[in-house]
């Protein structure tokens, strides 16, 4: 299963790495692509909660939504 989230306040490529850490630790996500300026796709499996994914995206320090929300 993949999910397209867009986040709020990604700047570089620094902030590119600590969403893309932030993802991957979500228990279930198997992968994960994050773009300049907004996107991040991420492949999970159905233990990987969106909540858990938003969650972990906010713990870094930026804002996440389901892509089209």
């Amino acid at each position: 299963m993949i999910t397209t989230l867009r986040i709020t306040g990604m700047t570089c490529n620094g902030c590119v790495k600590h969403v893309d850490k932030a993802l991957r630790g979500v228990p279930g996500v198997r992968a994960v692509q994050v773009t300049l300026p907004d996107r991040a796709s991420v492949e999970h499996d159905d233990s990987a909660s969106l909540p858990a994914m938003l969650e972990a995206v906010e713990s870094a320090g930026y804002q996440a939504v389901t892509q089209g929300a």
